[in-house]
């Protein structure tokens, strides 16, 4: 930067104003001017840059990552949980069905069309017309 400042009026409003005499103190700042200063070139660099994260305060960071970690978690709980009840679920319809390899790779196949199409939207009683030959092979 230049060390030669150029003088320039703005127009603000009476609470801009005040909150901006608030925060000079809080900001180390001597002026009005050093503190728009400081706050003109953090938001030009904010704009400029395509990484938002690097003008984001260190502990809004942590915090958002916190929260996602702990979505995760919670995701990640749930989907164990939910995997052994199917885990379950197979294995007592395993033990009480009579199908062969043949149908069950076609079944496979069937279902894994099923979900790609419907994006895992998979209703039961779709699944039971199919079963029951009503409504045909969509």
């Amino acid at each position: 930067m230049k060390n030669n400042k150029e003088r320039t009026a703005i127009w603000l409003y009476p609470e801009t104003m005040e909150r901006l005499d608030g925060w000079l103190t809080q900001d180390n700042c001597k002026s009005r001017s050093e503190f728009m200063e400081k706050a003109l070139s953090f938001y030009m660099g904010y704009l400029a840059s395509g990484d938002t994260a690097d003008y984001l305060s260190k502990a809004l960071l942590t915090s958002i990552q916190g929260t996602l970690q702990n979505t995760e978690n919670r995701v990640s709980g749930n989907l164990f949980r939910l995997s052994v009840e199917i885990s379950m679920m197979m294995h007592l319809l395993a033990a009480n069905l009579d199908i062969t390899d043949d149908e069950l790779a076609r079944l496979r196949g069937r279902c894994v069309s099923e979900v790609k199409k419907t994006k895992g939207k998979i209703m039961l009683d779709k699944a039971v017309e199919f079963q029951h030959g009503i409504g045909g092979d969509e």
